[in-house]
């Protein structure tokens, strides 16, 4: 029970920093990580939003091979 809520967690936080990856992507907009003070939790930021674009990265290249998907 505790495990299965964990792994909800941990998904939902990847879906959020995915789509963050998305804006970055399409728009080159990006959260300012380095008004973040301290050094550990900005580390910890950076890791988690390049945890995000590198899922959208392969999804992105999943997309582009699929022949379910056309360039619009």
């Amino acid at each position: 029970m505790v495990l299965g809520r964990l792994a909800h967690y941990a998904f939902d936080a990847l879906a959020i920093s995915t789509v963050i990856a998305g804006v970055k992507k399409t728009t080159g907009f990006a959260p300012a990580t380095d008004l973040i003070p301290d050094s550990s939790i900005k580390s910890i930021t950076d890791s988690y939003l390049g945890a995000g674009e590198t899922v959208f990265s392969i999804v992105a290249g999943q997309a582009v091979t699929s022949q379910y998907f056309k360039k619009a």
